[in-house]
């Protein structure tokens, strides 16, 4: 692989907490909970043990025009916001479009638009199902939206590894500018999973908090009365080129993206493996790419998804990598403020993480009242100022499957 260093140019997103990265990383940082109460006629019709998620703030159709929207899905929809606004934040940069990629990833990609095709057949007969269902409906629907507003003929790759989706298309994007394969890469993820089913076949698997009285607080990484996480949606995108390139263009540098690490766990479907051996090499493997040692790192946003088991074994392998020195690493949950977006959620965290070392400020983790004592981990619960100098923080992702994705950031 080439000696190029890979720096982030560019950022958008799509979130509970805001219709754009700024206000995102501004809600983060104020405290603020992306989680509520749905209002929606379906949660009554189907009798849904869990009323609340964390929906995105702004809806895609008050961003999107009418026509566009209307041919997407709506985890297409995000997508497309998020990537526009990182393009215009990295300056809207003029590259052949031979030499401009897409990686791009989803969790659970159309399941809107398949739903509700199913839906139709069955009320209304097939003459009425739409003929853009199946374009709308693939995973790779996100991807090919960005692909082709952006006219993109670089690559145009999906990644589909449940909650580590995002997270592994940031390694491969730094992968394919290190390579020499692109000049500039617009990488993220997607989701927009809050249906009926899914709702309901996540709390059927005991995974999601069950505190419809609060949702607000629903959300509580690492906290003893923990129950499960909080579906969200959205998108989030990072532009990724070297470090020469965005130089040469007067580009502004976020951050730099130092290396990256995947591995499984051979373990379980849905389960992490207790001692977290495969999630702790992953971590390893993002370190020894960026030529860094574990004393190197001062923030981790870690994946840290609210739920009994998980929690527990994240920490887990992070004692595993740093030993004695996660006593000295500042650890952010921002899923307590954004809830889970599955596929989407590397990307947000990525953002989150790229922003904590650009403004020296590692994000406060909401909810986190009673520390379990099985965690023993400095977790910042307010703002927590990092340090001056060269830093390097990691964002931690894992997904069922025993899928594990790791990206390691540099300050710039």
């Amino acid at each position: 692989m080439s000696t190029a260093r890979i720096v982030v140019t560019g950022i958008g997103a799509s979130s509970p907490l805001g219709g754009t990265a700024p206000e995102s990383w501004s809600a983060l940082l104020n405290g603020e909970s992306g989680t509520r109460t749905l209002e929606h006629d379906w949660v009554e019709q189907y009798s849904l043990p869990v009323t609340f998620a964390a929906e995105a703030k702004v809806r895609p159709e008050e961003v999107l025009e009418r026509p566009i929207a209307k041919r997407l899905d709506p985890s297409s929809q995000f997508a497309l916001i998020a990537a526009k606004e990182a393009w215009a934040d990295a300056g809207a940069p003029d590259v052949a479009p031979e030499r401009l990629g897409v990686d791009f990833a989803t969790g659970i990609g159309g399941v809107w638009t398949l739903l509700d095709a199913w839906d139709t057949l069955r009320e209304k007969g097939p003459r009425r199902v739409l003929p853009m269902t199946v374009p709308m409906l693939m995973a790779n629907g996100p991807a090919a939206a960005i692909e082709m507003e952006f006219g993109a003929r670089g690559g145009a790759r999906t990644y589909l590894s449940a909650c580590a989706s995002s997270t592994e298309s940031l390694a491969e994007a730094y992968r394919h500018v290190a390579n020499g394969e692109a000049d500039i890469v617009i990488a993220g993820g997607a989701e927009a999973a809050l249906h009926p089913l899914p709702l309901a076949a996540f709390a059927s698997m005991q995974a999601l908090s069950r505190r419809n009285d609060s949702p607000e607080t629903a959300s509580r990484p690492y906290d003893v009365t923990r129950d499960g996480f909080v579906l969200g949606d959205g998108a989030a995108a990072l532009i990724l080129e070297s470090k020469e390139h965005a130089e040469a263009r007067g580009a502004t540098i976020y951050a730099e993206v130092a290396g990256s690490g995947i591995t499984s766990d051979a373990f379980h479907i849905t389960a992490p493996d207790p001692e977290g051996s495969a999630a702790a090499r992953a971590v390893l493997q993002a370190l020894e790419h960026a030529d860094a040692s574990i004393e190197d790192v001062v923030h981790v946003n870690a994946h840290a998804t609210s739920t009994p088991v998980g929690d527990v074994a994240e920490y887990h392998a992070m004692r595993r990598v740093f030993g004695d020195h996660l006593d000295d690493v500042v650890v952010s949950a921002t899923k307590a403020s954004t809830g889970h977006l599955l596929g989407g959620a590397g990307a947000i965290e990525a953002v989150f993480t790229v922003l904590a070392l650009h403004n020296r400020v590692a994000p406060p983790t909401i909810n986190l009242h009673d520390q379990d004592p099985e965690i023993v981990m400095d977790v910042a619960r307010e703002p927590r100022p990092l340090p001056d100098g060269d830093l390097l923080a990691v964002s931690n992702s894992f997904g069922f499957g025993g899928h594990n994705a790791v990206v390691a950031f540099r300050s710039v």
